[in-house]
């Protein structure tokens, strides 16, 4: 895992078409702004999951 440290304002670029801006860091928390080609699915870990099980649900009942 590559660990970067970035300030607000300032940028990552994943590929030539990702793009992550730190937005807003307050109480330990971190607000980020991403910008990715539509074709490109963006979720949150926890989301990306509940996502996989269903899916996994889905083509066990087919």
């Amino acid at each position: 895992m590559l660990v970067i440290g970035r300030e607000v304002g300032e940028v990552i670029t994943i590929g030539d078409d990702i793009r992550i801006m730190v937005v807003e860091t307050r109480d330990g928390m971190v607000r980020f702004g991403i910008s990715a080609p539509r074709e490109v699915p963006v979720h949150r870990a926890e989301v990306y999951k509940r996502i996989k099980e269903g899916e996994a649900r889905k083509a066990r009942i087919a």
